[in-house]
């Protein structure tokens, strides 16, 4: 199943959606996160997918994609998480997973542009992110596996500058609408276990290639780590990481310019694509 969140008229209003082989069928949420606050969500839309008519579905072209989880409560990211990533960066393989937090001003939609303002160190972070379908405090790793309700894209576009004040991380990671996320969720039954091959390009130029298997704390290890500190509901986001490739990395480093156009895609799931507007600020 295949799930996202489309506008429908102002930029805040919503509706969560379906994929069929040809179009969108919008359900009875305003967007993913809500309708996963559901327990019978996936039993409703699978009949509303049954019961579903040609007038009321949404062509692919006409529809404007929202951040898959407009709303989410809880976004947590994991930094240094692919050994490659971790050997550019020049650092060891960590014990704990080194954590930040995003709010949900952060994301993007797969398409929009993302206007960054104040920095001129940008940098990409293509991803794999979680998304959490049920509660969980203390879990195991098999109870936090059995709590994903899917896996999307995502971009943890990174101002370097920023990051780079201060031994935290925070104030580089959470620019507003920088975070582009989607285009869809898709749930653990479509894959096959094997875990997913990340792509990042700027530009149309491969920068980034990496697989999850290679990841230090997968999905499942990471949701039971960070549930034993704070508790995960469903529509939170977790991004698991970024491997190799990022322009901070690079010698000499490299980073976005004005126009630069950012694509990050995951096979079976998607691809973003999104156009980087940098801008100075009158005052500082």
């Amino acid at each position: 199943m295949k799930l996202a969140t489309v506008r429908t008229g102002p930029a805040t209003t919503t509706a969560a959606i379906q994929l069929r082989s040809d179009a969108y069928l919008p359900l009875a949420a305003s967007d993913v996160g809500t309708l996963l606050g559901d327990p019978g969500w996936r039993a409703k839309a699978e009949e509303a997918l049954t019961a579903a008519t040609d007038s009321a579905c949404v062509r692919y072209a006409t529809a404007d994609l929202a951040p898959l989880l407009p709303q989410a409560a809880k976004v947590i990211c994991c930094g240094l998480n692919y050994g490659d990533h971790i050997q550019e960066m020049g650092r060891e393989l960590p014990e704990y997973p080194t954590l930040f937090a995003k709010f949900a001003d952060t994301l993007a939609g797969p398409a929009d542009e993302l206007t960054v303002e104040g920095s001129t160190r940008v940098d990409w972070e293509a991803e794999l992110a979680v998304v959490v379908g049920a509660t969980l405090t203390r879990a195991n790793e098999a109870e936090a596996e059995a709590a994903i309700a899917g896996y999307t894209v995502a971009n943890d576009v990174s101002m370097r500058d920023w990051q780079n004040r201060t031994l935290q991380w925070f104030q580089g990671k959470a620019f507003d609408g920088t975070t582009p996320v989607g285009p869809v969720m898709v749930t653990p039954d479509e894959f096959d276990g094997g875990g997913f091959e990340v792509r990042g390009y700027v530009n149309n130029e491969l920068v980034q290639q990496g697989h999850t298997k290679t990841l230090v704390f997968g999905p499942a290890r990471l949701l039971s780590y960070i549930s034993q500190f704070t508790t995960l509901r469903p529509g939170d986001l977790v991004l698991t990481g970024t491997p190799g490739g990022v322009g901070m990395g690079m010698t000499p480093p490299r980073f976005l310019t004005d126009g630069d156009v950012v694509t990050t895609e995951i096979e079976g799931i998607g691809r973003l694509e999104n156009r980087v507007l940098i801008r100075q600020p009158a005052f500082h």
